[in-house]
């Protein structure tokens, strides 16, 4: 696992960095309009460019966070990680990246 941002949480929005080895850029998390019942609840983008989706889920130990789809041209495939709730800085949150194992 590793931490790839850094967010706050500013109304219903969630805006902070992501950085890889290949790229870093300013990205926020917006609400979006669920279109089904499987559609995620916040869309990310880099500006005006939309570079994934989240979804509300839950730990077993019952704390909410969002599972992520990342991508980007520069990306072999698209990373998943999760956005957390910092436990230490109420209203900040880290984006943890971890590889996906194969099925």
């Amino acid at each position: 696992m590793a931490i790839i941002g850094s967010f706050k949480k500013q109304g219903e929005d969630f805006t902070g960095t992501i950085t890889t080895l290949t790229l870093t850029s300013k990205v926020t998390f917006r609400p979006s309009q669920r279109d089904s019942e499987k559609g995620p609840q916040f869309r990310l983008f880099a500006g005006k460019v939309e570079v994934g989706a989240a979804w509300t889920k839950s730990s077993r130990e019952g704390k909410g966070y969002l599972s992520c789809k990342v991508d980007d041209p520069s990306f072999l495939a698209p990373i998943y990680c999760s956005l957390t709730e910092d436990g230490e800085a109420p209203g900040t949150y880290s984006l943890i990246w971890s590889r996906r194992s194969a099925e």
